[in-house]
């Protein structure tokens, strides 16, 4: 079981911003792992919430690789920012994929590189 964060490069976002971004997606998507499919987020916990962050060069990247999650039925979230630092309103940062079966979620970024 593993969950993973995509985000945005291109943004260029500071280290700070990044985290929090990160962060967010993390945990939006193991919530709803944990009302939709509790067997994994349970097993996702107990194993040790494993978590890798990677990275894509755009928006585009990331919306397609949210439908390909969602076309196989894993937990999904898309982060926007809110714009009250960095980046204007509702620039969309980072996806979350998982909690679920590590061999499901590298389907959809199991070849995208480590942020």
């Amino acid at each position: 079981m593993k969950q993973v964060i995509v985000v945005r490069s291109d943004l260029k976002m500071g280290k700070g911003k990044t985290a929090a971004q990160v962060a967010h997606a993390a945990l939006d998507a193991a919530e709803g792992a944990r009302r939709r499919n509790p067997g994994w987020y349970d097993a996702w916990r107990e194993q040790g919430q494993a978590k890798v962050v990677v990275k894509v060069e755009g928006e585009e990247e990331l919306l397609d690789l949210q439908r390909q999650a969602r076309a196989l039925g894993l937990p999904v979230s898309l982060i926007q920012d809110r714009g009250l630092t960095q980046l204007e309103p509702g620039t969309t940062t980072c996806l979350g994929v998982g909690p679920a079966p590590s061999g499901e979620v590298d389907k959809v970024t199991g070849k995208l590189k480590l942020l």
